[in-house]
């Protein structure tokens, strides 16, 4: 048995339990072919990895049994996913090849491992991470459990991401909440949507994400008290329906509070709606709108309605397949409470989305649902001339989007789109030749703009004209990935239709000379630092480039072979004005007063490096570097407004960075301040805080008051995160002041 390679009993006995573990966890039909291949998927991983270890230090194996076990019990994947899953290491890592899994095991396995495999090409790309992601989806449309399994991957590295270095636990967080807590949520995954952005939080914002936690930990007794308050009317009316039915009342997730907390600016105290109550009943499918509406009338009988909160996706699903009744009413003390109202059905789609869509195939009122999001994911993908981080991009804004409008096509028919999306977004929707070849939208009857925002409701009609072709403004009026990705395309195309032209005129200038041809143009497209082959043409067919002129910058070299290249012309020495010693000695710049950071270990005086403008870092704050493509090493929060984007595309050029001491520097820091305006006096209290209770110079200050209300922004220097923590306090103690925030 495999288990021999082991030879510390006690890891022994942790791994065995740890795949018994597994076993128990699978809940669909395991047939005896099933029960052979995922033990031989286990003893090959585990002889594999026998030798590796995590930086936990743990057996390395214990990941991909985890993976496995997420797969089965969190998102309710079989035996092929379960297989997979523990596989899904062993060809990146190990001596096993892709042939080895696919004599064993088949070449659908084979072809689900080596989609789940990173690709190494992918190294030498501007954004290794934005390649492997596009490798992976490309095995999305011919086999969805790719992505399910490296969600499974990705939320297993996110539970035990403590032991990475502090640079990595930000990649791999960027990485989460720029893609995959998205793409869960388009998936329907909601509970791995939130999990991963609370990990995420935890990393970026642990101050924070401490906080809410203990606080929430605090209030535990009271919230589950004021639960049952709240659902005791309830249920003498729910059991007169005579279904089975359950109440479960929970907290919403740490990131979703935090977020309240950000965008309405109160504090956690004053977030009423911190928790939601689900009622789930057991009714078949023909039964299901009409008890829940039964259900919806009763609370809303007992409890008072806000109206403008209620959200019927039972009439009308989410794209993604999400079915529920939500309503907020006002339960005792006059406290917010969400109300979630669905069947069984409902909610183990909702908890396994794309998953358990596969169950209810048959019997769903969307049976196409996630084939329609496919055939769009599939049109971006088959664009040959997309680059990983274009396709990136048009995937994030096509694909996982949070809300939608529901228009309809003069036939009554219903399209689905991101809130957003605008006309010409509906014309590519329809099909890519309408897109092309749109000359006018009518909405409701009326011409439109074609970058006219669509409204729920809407019924458009597309006028198109054959003569009709993309322009690079289009870009500027679309919002979905399709639509994107084929006007960038059809341009691509037309620049390429037109530097045919220029080709021919450089072919013409270097054939007398005898050059290679191709080795030439490639030294023309880096002299000129245009992107391609096609560029080039294009810059010399508008008349950008001149011919003559690029033969004037450039020379023929004869090798030593005999074969002949065009190479750059070496500038012409010029007389120097003024001799060496005549010319001042730059003096070095004293940076004794500048802050002191270590960026990769080494001090950051060796580096060129400045603080980013768009996050304003602090000493104290966590930060991390980001190498530039011209500008030299920025240092930004780790919780930057950028960050996220930053690390997802281009984690590769990120460095850690840390403070080492305490200086005499001081940074710029802006606050935003609210408050009751109570009359004259309000700017004397904020500033005498500020200069003379807490010794701080203001660098700006502007108020603006409006019917017995004000927003001030202060930008302040401060010496370090405590200075930052003391003045927002100070604020936040004095009379009639609501909010202090540290912005961007």
């Amino acid at each position: 048995m495999a288990e021999v390679l082991i030879e510390n009993n006690e890891e022994r006995q942790l791994i065995q339990s740890a795949y018994r573990d597994l076993l128990r966890s699978i809940k669909s039909d395991v047939y005896e072919e099933d029960r052979v291949n995922i033990r031989a998927a286990y003893e090959l991983a585990v002889q594999a990895h026998a030798a590796q270890r995590r930086k936990s230090g743990e057996p390395y194996i214990l990941h991909p049994i985890a993976v496995a076990k997420i797969c089965a019990d969190e998102i309710g994947l079989g035996p092929t996913a379960i297989i997979c899953a523990l596989l899904h290491d062993v060809v990146e890592d190990t001596e096993v090849t892709l042939e080895d899994i696919r004599e064993q095991f088949g070449t659908r396995i084979a072809k689900i491992v080596d989609g789940l495999t990173k690709l190494d090409s992918a190294y030498n790309a501007e954004s290794p991470q934005a390649e492997n992601f596009r490798k992976v989806l490309s095995t999305l449309v011919d086999d969805v459990r790719v992505v399910l399994i490296k969600m499974a991957d990705r939320l297993h590295n996110m539970r035990t991401l403590g032991a990475m270095p502090r640079h990595k636990q930000l990649k791999i967080a960027a990485e989460t909440s720029y893609v995959y807590a998205p793409l869960a949520h388009r998936l329907g995954l909601y509970n791995i949507k939130t999990e991963y952005l609370d990990l995420c939080m935890k990393i970026t914002d642990p101050d924070d994400y401490r906080e809410i936690a203990r606080k929430l930990a605090e209030t535990k007794r009271s919230r589950e008290a004021y639960i049952s308050a709240f659902i005791e009317p309830l249920r003498q009316k729910l059991n007169e329906l005579n279904v089975p039915y359950e109440i479960v009342g929970r907290a919403k997730s740490i990131y979703s509070i935090w977020n309240k907390i950000k965008k309405k600016n109160v504090p956690f105290e004053e977030i009423y709606d911190l928790f939601a109550v689900r009622i789930i009943v057991d009714v078949p499918i023909e039964q299901e709108r009409l008890i829940c509406w039964q259900i919806y009338s009763i609370v809303t009988d007992v409890h008072t309605p806000i109206p403008e909160r209620l959200k019927d996706w039972i009439t009308t699903p989410k794209s993604n397949g999400y079915e529920s009744l939500h309503t907020t009413v006002i339960g005792p003390q006059g406290r917010f409470v969400e109300v979630q109202i669905r069947s069984v059905r409902m909610d183990e789609i909702a908890e396994r989305g794309f998953a358990a869509h596969w169950k209810y195939k048959g019997v769903s009122r969307n049976p196409d649902l996630y084939e329609r999001w496919l055939d769009s994911v599939r049109e971006i993908l088959e664009d040959p001339q997309t680059d990983a981080v274009e396709f990136l991009g048009d995937f994030k804004s096509n694909n996982l989007f949070n809300e939608e409008v529901f228009v309809y096509t003069p036939k009554g028919d219903m399209r689905i789109l991101p809130k957003g999306a605008t006309a010409l977004d509906f014309a590519f929707g329809i099909h890519s030749d309408v897109g092309y070849h749109c000359q006018a939208v009518r909405v409701n009857n009326r011409i439109v703009p074609m970058g006219y925002e669509l409204r729920n409701g809407d019924q458009l009609e597309v006028i198109t004209n054959k003569k009709q072709h993309p322009t690079e403004d289009w870009l500027k009026m679309v919002t979905t990935g399709k639509a994107r990705a084929k006007i960038r395309s059809a341009m691509k195309e037309e620049r390429r239709r037109q530097g045919e032209v220029g080709r021919e005129a450089l072919e013409r200038k270097l054939k007398p000379l005898k050059v290679d041809y191709e080795e030439s143009v490639e030294q023309l497209v880096k002299f000129y630092d245009t992107t391609s082959h096609v560029d080039l043409y294009f810059a010399i067919a508008t008349g950008e480039l001149n011919v003559n002129d690029i033969l004037k910058t450039h020379q023929v070299d004869v090798y030593n072979d005999g074969s002949r290249h065009l190479v750059e012309r070496p500038e012409e020495p010029v007389e120097a004005e003024r001799a060496p010693e005549d010319v001042p000695k730059r003096r070095r710049q004293k940076i004794t007063d500048k802050p002191r950071l270590l960026i990769n270990g080494e001090p950051a005086e060796r580096f060129d490096y400045s603080f980013a403008s768009c996050c304003n870092p602090v000493q104290g704050d966590a930060i991390f570097a980001y190498l530039t493509a011209n500008a030299g090493l920025k240092i930004h929060r780790s919780n930057c407004p950028n960050a996220t984007n930053l690390i997802a595309h281009y984690g590769y050029r990120v460095m850690k960075a840390e403070w080492v001491s305490t200086t005499n520097s001081t940074f710029v820091v802006n606050l935003k301040i609210t408050g009751i305006d109570d009359g004259p006096g309000v700017i004397e209290r904020l500033t005498h805080s500020i200069s003379t209770n807490l010794g701080l110079n203001i660098r700006s200050f502007s108020i603006e008051g409006n019917e017995g209300y004000f927003t001030g922004q202060i930008s302040l220097l401060v010496k370090n995160t405590d200075q930052l923590y003391m003045a927002i306090q100070g604020l936040k103690n004095l009379d009639n002041i609501s909010t202090v925030t540290r912005i961007d």
